[in-house]
């Protein structure tokens, strides 16, 4: 029967990271490996009973420029990268006295590890690794012949298949090889997301034609979009299931960022699921579009049932979660400040998902992990960072900005009033955080709001004034039948396509509305609201969320 296996003879071993090693070691010594190695690998293996064989001894060539060069030789990589069931190659091995290699193993410099640490640029660039990738490639290109292992979780599965003799077959070379590409391409995608933060492109290099041609393509732009859009995500952990039960499921993480909301400390409660990972995403993301005013969010299905500021944590729930407690219960809570004890005894009583905050305090959170026991405690060390937003296609991706609060019209000042009265200090202020609270609100989205709170919100409906009805409804039969749209303030995250919409915000007493406009139609929403005596400001921006 004809066997693709190849015995391992001889290896190559380089590791930064030594984890695991003594497992290969005890295997090659049992089999008797011709094992070659470099720098502390192969001290650490010498120490481990290993017989080894030094680089440099291979090369005739000492390391040097402090280790930048100590494998780049042809009498390392021709014997990684020679097909030994070629008769040539294995020919023009003999001749040149180099011997083959049947496995090499090899782990990188820690380029990520070292950005993460705050580390300088030029160490930084020092844990830029050439050799390792250089070896991972070559070996990964000569599966026929060769096993490449970059993952420590295979160095058991190498020394059984080391000390048995019957090394790998085909398939599993493959298999490995595979591996190792895409570990040197999530590497080097790494080093990529790191440059373009660091290294854009200088003002003194003139644009070519081509980009002269493109003159709607500013340099900003060409630098936050490049021709190859280039990242990499490390697997945290396995999620239970997806979405949906009958979907499968993981958190990855970028390797350059460890303060993210992906890499929480879950202080309690049980493992955190899909759903509960988008909601507390979404929430906390909407408490800081506040900051710096102590918010909280109430968040379910993506969107928010309540949000509100208040002058302590407690009293931002309890003014959030009045806005719609039936909607609340199985909810997300966000705080953007410390939860105080008073504050843990508000949310105490509501069946909720999960809880995110900076930070607890030791009475909060003692009560909450021993009082609602299931509830997902999280812990984010810091805000949201407004990375790009990137949603997946069939067949691409779409890459944008985040949707900030930092455009022109999101400032006041610059706000054009077209009806009313200006707006006083304490309608000012609502109209404020009514316009700031709309950005997390799915779309067609509107707000209304008082006290700088939320006491109504329509989202996700398909035309605006079904959206208008729905806020208006939620203000006032989810207070125990209290009128809570008369006198409030409203805002809209687009403009009035339409009168009727802002028209069903004033026939139920709103006093001031926020929008954008450049409808058409403006001037027929703006005489409805001049009509009523209502406040209307437009901002001349707006904040879809879809």
């Amino acid at each position: 029967m004809t066997t693709t296996n190849r015995p391992i003879k001889r290896a190559l071993v380089s590791v930064f990271h030594k984890e695991g090693i003594e497992r290969l070691a005890e295997a090659f010594v049992a089999a008797g490996t011709d094992v070659v190695s470099t720098g502390s690998t192969a001290k650490r293996l010498a120490e481990l009973g290993v017989k080894v064989t030094e680089v440099s001894q291979v090369t005739g060539f000492p390391e040097c420029l402090d280790g930048r060069v100590k494998t780049l030789h042809p009498y390392i990589h021709a014997g990684i990268l020679a097909d030994m069931t070629n008769p040539d190659h294995a020919k023009q091995l003999e001749e040149f006295g180099i011997k083959p290699f049947d496995l090499v193993v090899v782990n990188l410099y820690p380029f990520a590890d070292t950005v993460r640490s705050g580390a300088s640029e030029a160490d930084v660039i020092e844990k830029i690794d050439i050799g390792g990738p250089s070896m991972v490639r070559g070996a990964a290109k000569n599966h026929a012949t060769v096993a490449i292992v970059t993952d420590p979780a295979d160095y058991a599965l190498v020394a059984r298949r080391v000390e048995d003799g019957t090394g790998f077959s085909l398939e599993e070379r493959e298999w490995l090889a595979a591996k190792a590409f895409a570990h040197t391409a999530a590497y080097d995608a790494t080093i990529n997301e790191w440059t373009a933060r660091h290294w854009p492109k200088p003002a003194s290099i003139e644009a070519s034609e081509s980009e002269e041609e493109r003159a709607e393509e500013t340099a900003e732009a060409d630098a936050k979009f490049p021709k190859q859009f280039t990242r990499t995500w490390d697997k945290q952990h396995i999620l239970r299931y997806g979405e949906n039960s009958h979907q499968q499921a993981a958190l990855y993480v970028d390797p350059l960022d460890q303060t993210g909301f992906a890499h929480a400390e879950q202080l309690g409660g049980k493992p955190m699921s899909y759903n509960n990972y988008v909601d507390a995403d979404a929430a906390w993301r909407t408490v800081w579009d506040l900051a710096p005013a102590i918010a909280v969010a109430v968040v379910k299905h993506n969107n928010p049932c309540g949000l509100a500021i208040g002058a302590t944590a407690a009293e931002a729930h309890r003014k959030a979660h009045a806005c719609d407690p039936v909607s609340a219960y199985g909810g997300v809570i966000a705080c953007n400040s410390t939860v105080t004890l008073d504050m843990a005894n508000s949310v105490r009583p509501i069946f909720t998902e999960v809880i995110v905050a900076p930070d607890y305090e030791p009475e909060a959170l003692e009560l909450l992990q021993t009082k609602k026991k299931n509830l997902r405690i999280l812990k984010v060390a810091e805000p949201p960072k407004g990375h790009e937003a990137i949603r997946q296609i069939d067949g691409g991706l779409l890459v944008q900005d985040t949707d900030l609060i930092d455009a022109s019209g999101d400032d006041p000042n610059a706000w054009r009033l077209v009806s009313g009265e200006p707006a006083d200090a304490d309608t000012l202020r609502d109209l404020v955080f009514a316009w700031r609270a709309i950005r997390c609100v799915k779309s067609n989205a509107i707000l209304i709001a008082h006290d700088q709170a939320t006491v109504g919100i329509g989202m996700g409906q398909v035309n605006r004034v079904d959206s208008c009805h729905l806020a208006v409804e939620r203000a006032n039969t989810l207070a125990d039948g209290q009128d809570r749209a008369t006198g409030a303030v409203a805002a809209s995250d687009a403009f009035f396509p339409f009168a009727d919409g802002a028209e069903v915000l004033i026939n139920a007493g709103v006093k001031a509305i926020v929008q954008p406009g450049g409808s058409i139609r403006d001037e027929e929403v703006i005489e409805a609201a001049k009509k009523a005596g209502v406040t209307m400001y437009l901002t001349g921006i707006r904040h879809f969320f879809h």
